[in-house]
């Protein structure tokens, strides 16, 4: 695989993320759809958190999306053009795919990405596994393969809290890398190794007073923007679709 430019991680060994998740054929599993965010990657971008991961960093940002039960189930082709056509519409350029564990649901997040992909928008993936691991797994898991051949911005490693990263976006700790896989932010992620970047945190406050977050924060500054704001919305539910 041609990694077009990249901003790794430091070398930190660990344990967490290195077992390949289990091939997934059902339906996918999601959380949350925003036709449009400006925290979750590059310009303006749809993002999609799915539901389930078991790679457990201590500390996640998300650790409501562990879950493997809860969220919505749909049928990934039913979902993709209504996803397109709203990105489109609030202006995205692109769709972020995190949770939660993406490449738990490559199967059927890999179609989806294609769709926006076909449709002239770039793809942005999170993993808690490293390119290497995944890169690895791709060699006899077609499904793993087709989400990295349709991913061009990687951030991938494990989240380790002793390890914050402060001075690159979108990820947390200092091992996390960031790569483009396609030349289509590579520039971005040159000025990000080089240059450094700050973060992006919103909070939207809807008409009947829930609050929903996306972006990073650190855990103090968060709570000190979040103090009496209420509960969070986005506790796992089961919906099917």
């Amino acid at each position: 695989m041609i990694v077009h430019a990249q901003s790794p991680g430091i070398d930190v060994p660990t344990l967490l993320g290195t077992v390949e998740p289990a091939p997934s054929d059902g339906p996918l599993r999601w959380s949350r759809f925003l036709p449009a965010t400006e925290a979750e990657g590059p310009g303006r971008r749809a993002a999609l958190w799915v539901q389930g991961c078991r790679v457990h960093c201590p500390e996640c940002f998300n650790p409501h999306l562990w879950a493997t039960r809860g969220g919505v189930l749909s049928d990934p082709t039913d979902v993709a053009a209504q996803w397109l056509d709203a990105a489109r519409a609030a202006g995205s350029t692109g769709i972020t795919l995190l949770g939660g564990e993406p490449f738990e649901q490559a199967a059927a997040l890999a179609p989806i990405a294609r769709v926006f992909r076909d449709a002239g928008m770039s793809v942005m993936a999170f993993s808690g596994h490293t390119l290497s691991d995944l890169v690895r797994w791709a060699a006899h898991r077609d499904d793993v393969s087709a989400l990295l051949e349709a991913t061009d911005l990687l951030c991938d490693g494990p989240y380790l809290r002793e390890h914050p990263d402060t001075r690159r976006p979108w990820i947390g700790s200092a091992n996390q890398g960031i790569r483009a896989l396609s030349p289509a932010h590579a520039e971005e992620v040159r000025r990000i190794a080089s240059q450094g970047r700050a973060d992006t945190l919103e909070v939207r406050i809807g008409a009947d007073g829930l609050v929903s977050v996306n972006g990073w924060a650190s855990d103090a500054a968060l709570a000190a923007l979040l103090d009496d704001l209420g509960v969070r919305a986005d506790r796992p539910q089961e919906h099917v679709a």
